[in-house]
């Protein structure tokens, strides 16, 4: 119980994940996208054929074009995107040096609608208005969502995607490569990681594990399974 005395301060230790970082999204989705399409290869050409050397190079094949293609439309795409917002703060710095006044008046403006008292939301643009580094900063983040000096990178993007989806596209092929004939124990080993990687994306995200992990296991099997039957059947017809 209180005595009466000042309150006690409350110190806040909390911490953020990481939601717009250069390296979560292409490795989630790259190792995700590694293990459904390779576990669809690999089951679509073992439902037309019973070699197991044609399934195990279709899935090799799989696993280096799927990284390869990946960590390319990935480094092309991050890139654009990086160069898009480069652009733009030069915009934003060349407004800067050549309207001073209006930019600190737009930031002060800004601050208002924020609900800061105009007199407040004046000081405080004059003040961040004083470095110009830091006014480029506070204005690329409010105008574009963007700051100068934390941009995602190509490099990174390209790797984590690379190394992800030949570690998802890796898994449904093991099988082949230790000699085992047959596509259910492929199947199995690409379930279980289908459901352990939906479960373990859940902890970045606000899904419970169990529907995050059954979520992935719905979409890998239902793929695989349609993949499969297009296989049977144009392997029957000998095409």
């Amino acid at each position: 119980m209180s005595d009466g005395g000042p309150e006690e301060r409350v110190e806040i230790h909390h911490q953020h994940r990481d939601v717009n970082g250069g390296w979560l999204r292409p490795s989630v989705f790259g190792a995700m996208d590694g293990l459904v399409s390779n576990f669809a290869l690999i089951a679509g050409v073992a439902g037309g054929s019973d070699d197991t050397g044609v399934i195990a190079l279709a899935g090799v094949a799989g696993l280096a074009a799927g990284a390869f293609s990946m960590a390319g439309g990935e480094y092309v795409s991050v890139a654009s995107q990086r160069e898009l917002a480069l652009a733009e703060i030069d915009v934003e710095r060349s407004e800067l040096q050549r309207h001073p006044e209006a930019e600190q008046e737009e930031l002060a403006r800004m601050y208002v609608e924020q609900g800061v008292e105009p007199a407040l939301a004046a000081e405080v643009a004059r003040q961040i208005s004083r470095n110009p580094r830091k006014a480029l900063e506070v204005h690329s983040r409010a105008e574009l969502g963007v700051t100068p000096g934390d941009l995602p990178s190509p490099r990174t993007a390209a790797v984590s995607s690379f190394l992800s989806f030949a570690a998802g596209a890796f898994l449904p092929l093991l099988p082949y490569l230790l000699g085992v004939t047959g596509l259910v124990t492929s199947a199995v080993v690409s379930c279980l990681a289908l459901f352990g990687a939906g479960a373990l994306v859940s902890r970045v995200t606000a899904r419970s594990w169990w529907y995050s992990g059954l979520r992935q296991l719905v979409v890998g099997a239902v793929a695989a399974a349609l993949t499969f039957a297009l296989g049977n059947l144009l392997g029957g017809t000998a095409l």
